[in-house]
C-alpha cells in the first residue's frame, strides 16, 4: 500500500508554488496554469498579465552548501522548460503573440528545516527572489 503522507520537501514545494501564485496575483498576473506538463517536462506556473505571459519555474531550498534555489535550475532543466513552452504555445494558439519571458521565483531559507516534523513554511525564515527573464529562449539551448 502506498503511503500518502507527503515528505517535507514536496509540502515545501507546494507552499513555494501557492506563495508564488499568490506573490503573481498581487502583481496583477492571472494564472492560466500550474504544473502544466508535456512529455519534455513541467512549468509550475503559466501567468498572463495584459499582453505578457511568464512560464515561471519556482525553486524552494533549505539553507545548504550545495548552492541556492536559483543556482539549481540546470541547464537540462532549462532545456526541458523551455520545450515544454513551446508545446504549450502550440496548444494554445490565441497566446503565441504576446510576448513572453522566463522567470524563476526562488525562495531560500536560512536555516536547515526539520524532515520529520510539520512546518508552518511562511514562519520560517526566508529570502524571496523573482527573477525576470531567468533564463531565454534560445535556439543552441533548446537543440530540437
Amino acid at each position: 500500500m502506498k503511503s500518502t503522507t507527503k515528505t517535507v520537501r514536496q509540502q515545501l514545494g507546494e507552499w513555494a508554488e501557492q506563495t508564488a501564485r499568490h506573490v503573481l496575483g498581487q502583481q496583477g498576473y492571472v494564472c492560466l496554469s500550474q504544473n502544466y506538463h508535456s512529455r519534455f517536462g513541467e512549468i509550475d506556473l503559466i501567468a498572463q498579465k495584459d499582453n505578457e505571459l511568464i512560464f515561471v519555474e519556482v525553486k524552494a531550498r533549505a539553507k545548504t552548501e550545495y548552492g541556492n534555489a536559483l543556482e539549481v535550475i540546470t541547464i537540462a532543466k532549462q532545456r526541458k522548460i523551455l520545450k515544454t513552452a513551446l508545446i504549450f504555445l502550440q496548444d494554445h494558439v490565441e497566446l503565441q503573440d504576446l510576448y513572453y519571458r522566463f522567470d524563476a521565483i526562488c525562495f531560500d531559507f536560512h536555516q536547515e528545516i526539520a524532515k520529520n516534523v510539520q512546518h508552518d513554511f511562511s514562519k520560517i525564515s526566508y529570502d524571496l527572489q523573482w527573477i525576470e527573464n531567468a533564463f531565454t529562449l534560445d535556439a543552441d539551448l533548446i537543440n530540437l
